[in-house]
């Protein structure tokens, strides 16, 4: 690695780390964790992605991506966001990822409070709408940083800006068609969040609940539909298929899902492992878990949105943010109904 084709201070700013450090690894001296040796790699992996995008003329940017999701999500963003820089021409654009599958508000706050130092230019945040956050956030701009919320608002914080579905339209779009499909039915339907404390997903369950309830498939005239709530999974598959095992141990008429956070490859193994069949399944998301399972015919339908479309525009806003572009206009993410048929 002693050979690199970068700078040491190239690589540093990429990886957030200081020089000193990246001299010890490219040089292989000792002292140094593997761990650290391996986020300089992923720098370097991450400078030749956009090593074209280099030779660009224009004002360079430094952005950072911040998640908390599970890899299928986070990773489909990363592939949306490498994407889009060539486009964002003739501004130059450098990413720096810090994704987490799981992890608690602190580890989240901890990661955007080093981003002030470290130093970025602006900010994709996918994180809990709460006051810690919020105040993070609040940190960053303070510090002439903007910041995006994506797919997850935190509103009250001094964000430039959401990108992504209006998630209450989004649970009103899923009720409408599990109702199409379960139509007089009086199947429970199990509903499936991966935390409380994202806004979006709770925004997805109060447009759900309230489209139901109007058009009298939860307490009104019609059906009186049973909804069962598991959540607090992390969209993690082992935790997700546990507690939909012991949902449907415990609630015999479900028949249908809506899955809001994830975890759709567990669920449908919990059922077939307990010989049991749904009507209706209804997702979000066109990631690689959700693409198989529509291809299989083992989920109903995927309401998706255009991830590149939300990368463009987020790194746009934060442009903008840093003075460097004017007129850029926030619009909500379209909301696109896939099913087996008209798979991208």
């Amino acid at each position: 690695m002693a050979h690199s084709r970068y700078k040491v201070r190239e690589i540093a700013q990429q990886a957030g780390l200081s020089e000193a450090t990246v001299d010890r690894v490219l040089h292989n001296r000792p002292g140094v964790r593997e761990g650290t040796r391996a986020e300089v790699a992923q720098a370097i992996a991450d400078l030749d992605k956009q090593r074209s995008q280099l030779r660009l003329a224009g004002r360079k940017y430094l952005f950072d991506v911040v998640m908390q999701a599970p890899p299928r999500f986070s990773g489909a963003f990363r592939e949306a966001v490498e994407a889009e820089l060539p486009s964002l021409a003739p501004a130059v654009v450098r990413t720096r990822f810090h994704f987490r599958e799981t992890g608690s508000v602190p580890a989240m706050v901890e990661t955007l409070d080093k981003l002030v130092t470290r130093p970025s230019q602006g900010v994709i945040v996918k994180a809990p709408d709460t006051t810690e956050v919020s105040d993070a956030i609040d940190r960053l701009t303070e510090a002439g940083i903007p910041v995006v919320t994506y797919a997850t608002d935190v509103p009250n914080s001094s964000r430039v800006g959401y990108v992504g579905i209006e998630n209450r339209a989004a649970g009103e779009t899923a009720a409408y068609l599990l109702e199409q499909w379960l139509c007089d039915s009086a199947s429970s339907v199990l509903v499936t969040l991966s935390s409380n404390a994202f806004r979006g997903e709770e925004e997805r369950e109060m447009g759900f609940r309230g489209a139901l309830r109007r058009s009298g498939g939860v307490g009104g005239s019609g059906s009186q539909r049973t909804l069962i709530d598991i959540s607090e999974s992390e969209g993690l598959d082992t935790t997700v298929e546990r507690l939909v095992l012991d949902a449907l141990e415990r609630n015999p008429g479900i028949e249908a899902v809506y899955s809001i956070g994830g975890g759709n490859m567990a669920t449908v193994r919990a059922f077939e492992k307990l010989g049991r069949r749904y009507r209706v399944f209804i997702a979000h998301d066109l990631d690689r878990d959700n693409k198989q399972l529509l291809r299989d015919k083992k989920i109903s339908a995927v309401l998706d949105h255009d991830l590149r479309s939300d990368a463009n525009l987020a790194c746009r806003m934060l442009i903008q943010g840093r003075g460097g572009l004017s007129g850029v206009t926030t619009v909500m993410s379209p909301i696109r109904i896939i099913t087996p048929y008209n798979m991208p």
